[in-house]
């Protein structure tokens, strides 16, 4: 335990490196690490989710990550093109990739009275953490306003045209 102590203590401080340095590769991170810094995948860290992954905040010294927990019905070659993918992605208005962990571990199981020993896998991504939430929050939160700005405008041309329906009723 105290040899995983220190493993996580250098990955965390790559990590904590690679959110101040922009040109910085992505790297491959222990899944212990992604556990300690997300609180145990808590439910209080879910920053989000969809069909395929939970995404958590993941906290590390002064900065913020998020993990991409996937589900475990990916396939692997899914997972390492979204990688490849993402490794090679490079944009002002793209979340940066930090990471990635495919953490495999070995079970034994009783399959009708049989036991067998089948892998378990745990495909994560890390990224940069934007704190102003998704681009589909963002959006929505646009189309909210551009409808109230819509409905306004509405209402002002409606009134503009009763006045001037009434005021030329008037001469």
């Amino acid at each position: 335990m105290q040899m995983d102590n220190k493993k996580n203590s250098t990955q965390n401080v790559d990590l904590e490196r690679m959110l101040l340095d922009g040109n910085a590769k992505p790297i491959c991170l222990p899944f212990s690490l992604l556990e300690e810094i997300t609180n145990c995948f808590s439910n209080d860290r879910i920053i989000g989710s969809g069909g395929f992954a939970v995404v958590y905040k993941g906290v590390i010294g002064e900065g913020r990550v998020a993990v991409k927990k996937l589900s475990e019905m990916i396939h692997e070659k899914t997972f390492y093109r979204e990688i490849e993918c993402l490794t090679k992605t490079k944009h002002k208005n793209i979340v940066r990739f930090l990471g990635y962990c495919a953490d495999t571990h070995a079970i034994i199981a009783d399959d009708k009275g049989k036991f067998v020993m089948a892998d378990t896998r745990k495909w994560l991504l890390c990224f940069e953490y934007i704190p102003e939430g998704s681009l589909a929050q963002y959006i929505a939160g646009m189309i909210s306003t551009l409808i109230i700005l819509c409905i306004l405008i509405f209402i002002v041309q409606a009134s503009h045209a009763n006045n001037t329906t009434i005021s030329n009723e008037k001469f």
